[in-house]
């Protein structure tokens, strides 16, 4: 039996060429938490006239719906391959989005820079999640906003997003997610306060019915079991 590799972020790039085809059930999924995570940041941010930083955009469904919004939009990636299309998107759709390639533990962009950063599908990924946190309270403005989800490290978590999501309903490619990067609430918030914000709420994110193509509409959620969405801002005056 072959060895699966966990946390395989080659997939983002194998799919770029299609990334925004809807061709691909899994894609399409990424795609589909889009407006349920938008729905609950909305409450908490006007995004018009924003400078925002999408971390981890992968092909860009995130930045170019804060495009919409009336944001300004810088996102970045490592997945090369995916950047590219994310970019000829962009300049298809003729949206002023700057999109680079790089890692939240080395970001590219001066301190106090961007009025907030997005970061959804990815702290469950990355090398050193307290680094990336570092990062991000860095390129925050003072009184910035970082909004993100991640996956609660638990049994539960485990069951759905590996054995179903991945190996049942093939939702997402095998070895999508490494369980043991799962991230618990109450672990990220020290881990926020300690980067210097002062932490928000978090809610659950999850599904919330079947659209006509019968892929999961997804929206907030009274639990945090598997999915959970959370916010947090830099103090206004010290950094």
């Amino acid at each position: 039996m072959a060895i699966i590799q966990r946390n395989n972020l080659d997939i983002y790039d194998d799919v770029a060429a299609d990334w925004w085809s809807d061709d691909i059930r899994w894609v399409r999924t990424l795609k589909n938490l889009v407006p349920g995570r938008l729905g609950w940041f909305n409450r908490h941010i006007d995004w018009v006239g924003k400078t925002v930083l999408d971390l981890g955009c992968a092909g860009g469904f995130m930045a170019e719906a804060l495009t919409r919004n009336g944001a300004n939009v810088t996102g970045i990636d490592p997945a090369a391959q995916a950047i590219a299309a994310a970019a000829a998107r962009a300049k298809h759709m003729d949206q002023t989005i700057q999109y680079d390639v790089g890692v939240g533990e080395n970001l590219p962009y001066p301190d106090d820079y961007f009025d907030a950063v997005v970061c959804v599908d990815v702290l469950e990924h990355v090398t050193d999640l307290i680094e990336v946190l570092a990062e991000v309270a860095r390129v925050l403005k003072p009184g910035g906003l970082f909004l993100y989800d991640t996956i609660n490290r638990n049994i539960i978590a485990r069951l759905a997003t590996i054995t179903i999501a991945e190996d049942v309903l093939r939702l997402l490619p095998k070895g999508t997610h490494d369980p043991t990067m799962f991230i618990k609430p109450r672990e990220l918030r020290d881990a926020l306060v300690e980067a210097g914000f002062v932490v928000g709420p978090q809610i659950g994110l999850g599904p919330r019915g079947l659209n006509r193509r019968g892929d999961i509409i997804f929206g907030q959620l009274p639990i945090k079991a598997i999915l959970y969405m959370g916010i947090a801002r830099l103090p206004e005056f010290t950094k």
